[in-house]
């Protein structure tokens, strides 16, 4: 088997350099897809309600951790596997073409059927009802099963899959490349840090009406906001794949 020089190398003449794609992208992407990520309705909803139960500080930090922890571990494991398999993820390549294109495929097809689920109006989705449920477990049941869930969701492994590679084809040296992954894992996290720091800041009795009305809005809001941020990552993700198909 042949084996590719490390991505981002340029060998050329015995001389290595890093060569890096344009930093203002990089982090477009990473803030894009992050932000992406930190918006799953079913998490933020559970931490919701941890916050207005009891001990409402100790079990939502352990739950915000939790997904900070996972987002991390994600992260690690993608970039390892492709450093350790020599990935090449420039524009174009097989394998980032393909990447783009089975990703945009994916969250086409996830945002299509949230806009029909939505058109019948059935109401909040079904899993909204169970998550009262979901709550009244032992928290290291609760962490558990976010944790599965948040793993398991196909549309946010392509997203940290796409930043994987972006990254990987940034060409950054490695602390660089780990304090960038960490950036990237604490914008994950955004929109369930923010109420949570409300809480600790205000109180959870000051709180209370914001944090109610805040999950009745979600609930409502749902699939049509997971739709369209769906279909808009869809359409990008869509077009770097034409693009790489044409580079190829």
């Amino acid at each position: 088997m042949i084996r590719q020089a490390p991505l981002g190398v340029d060998t050329d003449n015995g001389a290595s350099r890093i060569v890096s794609m344009s930093t203002p992208s990089l982090w477009r992407e990473l803030f894009g897809f992050g932000l992406a990520i930190s918006f799953s309705p079913l998490h933020i909803g559970l931490l919701l309600l941890l916050l207005v139960g009891p001990h409402p500080l100790r079990r939502g930090s352990w739950f915000v951790l939790a997904w900070l922890l996972t987002s991390a571990a994600a992260m690690g494991l993608l970039l390892s596997v492709g450093h350790g398999l020599l990935l090449t993820m420039e524009k174009g390549t097989d394998q980032r073409t393909g990447l783009d294109l089975l990703a945009a495929g994916g969250l086409l097809a996830l945002g299509l059927n949230e806009l029909l689920g939505n058109r019948q109006g059935s109401g909040p989705p079904g899993w909204t009802r169970r998550l009262d449920g979901f709550c009244a477990l032992p928290l290291p049941l609760l962490l558990g099963l976010s944790t599965a869930v948040q793993v398991a969701s196909p549309d946010d492994l392509f997203l940290y899959a796409k930043t994987a590679a972006s990254l990987l084809e940034a060409g950054l040296n490695r602390p660089l490349e780990v304090a960038s992954a960490g950036v990237f894992c604490l914008l994950t996290g955004t929109l369930l840090v923010l109420p949570l720091t409300a809480l600790a800041v205000v109180g959870q009795e000051r709180l209370l009406p914001l944090l109610q009305g805040s999950k009745a809005w979600l609930f409502d809001r749902a699939g049509i906001i997971v739709a369209t941020i769906s279909i808009g990552l869809a359409g990008y993700l869509g077009w770097q794949g034409i693009e790489g198909l044409q580079l190829g």
